[in-house]
C-alpha cells in the first residue's frame, strides 16, 4: 500500500463527461510527496463490480471513486482531504450525507448535510445543507466517496448502479470506521447529474432493506 499516492476511480459511459472530469482532477493541487493516478472503468457491469476492479488494481491508500460528471473545483481538495484522514477512526468521507438515514432508506426523503453545486432537471445552483463542521453521518451518497481503507464493494448483493453508495458506507461502519462529510466553507464539486434514471432505484432498495435490517420496508 502506497501511503503517499492518491488514485481517482470513476466508471466511465460518456466521454465528454470523462475528459472533464480528468481536466478538473488534472488541475488539483497536489501535496508534496504524493502522487495522484487516475482510473477510468469502462463497460463495467455494475458500480460495485466498477469499483471493485478499480480498488484491486491500484495501490494507493487514498481512493477517490466518483462519478463521471463530478468536477472538483477546490484546487486543496488533496491537502483538505489527508486533513480529514488525519483523524484514523475516519474510515470514509462525502459531499452529502445523511445523519440518520430513513428507516425507508431514501437518502433524499430525511435530512442531509453537504455542499455541493448542482445542475440537473430540476434545479441548478449551490445545496447547502447543514454547518461547516465536520459531520458524522449514517451514509455519503455515491457522487463522490473518498476513502484511506480498502473494504469490498458488495458486488455480490448489488448488481446495478444504485444503493451501492448507502451499502459502502454501512460496511465501513460494520467495520468500526467513522463515515463523515468534511467543513467546507464553499462547495468542492460541482455535480452535472442531469436526468436521474431511477428505473432499478427500487429494486435495490429492497436488498439493501433485507441486507441492513432497517425498521421500515414500506
Amino acid at each position: 500500500m502506497n501511503s503517499n499516492k492518491f488514485c481517482f476511480i470513476s466508471c466511465v459511459n460518456d466521454s465528454r463527461y470523462a475528459k472533464e472530469c480528468i481536466y478538473y482532477i488534472n488541475h488539483l493541487t497536489i501535496p508534496k510527496g504524493y502522487e495522484v493516478d487516475i482510473l477510468t472503468i469502462s463497460d463495467a457491469a455494475s458500480m460495485t463490480a466498477g469499483y471493485n476492479a478499480g480498488m484491486r488494481e491500484s495501490d494507493a491508500k487514498y481512493k477517490i471513486y466518483l462519478h463521471q460528471d463530478v468536477f472538483i473545483v477546490n484546487k486543496s481538495f488533496l491537502s483538505d482531504l489527508l486533513k480529514v484522514f488525519e483523524d484514523e477512526s475516519i474510515g470514509m468521507a462525502g459531499m452529502v450525507g445523511s445523519p440518520k438515514l430513513p428507516d425507508h432508506a431514501v437518502m433524499w426523503y430525511g435530512d442531509r448535510v453537504g455542499r455541493i453545486y448542482t445542475s440537473n432537471v430540476v434545479s441548478a445552483g449551490i445545496s447547502i445543507m447543514g454547518g461547516t463542521e465536520t459531520l458524522e453521518v449514517e451514509a455519503v451518497d455515491g457522487l463522490l466517496m473518498a476513502t484511506q481503507y480498502d473494504i469490498p464493494w458488495r458486488e455480490d448483493l448489488f448488481t446495478g448502479w444504485d444503493f451501492y453508495d448507502v451499502s459502502q458506507s454501512f460496511e465501513f461502519r460494520r467495520k468500526g470506521y467513522r463515515v463523515v462529510v468534511p467543513a467546507m466553507a464553499d462547495p468542492w464539486c460541482i455535480h452535472d447529474d442531469g436526468f436521474l434514471n431511477l428505473s432499478n432505484y427500487y429494486k435495490e432498495r429492497r436488498k439493501f432493506l433485507a441486507e441492513y435490517g432497517a425498521k421500515q420496508n414500506g
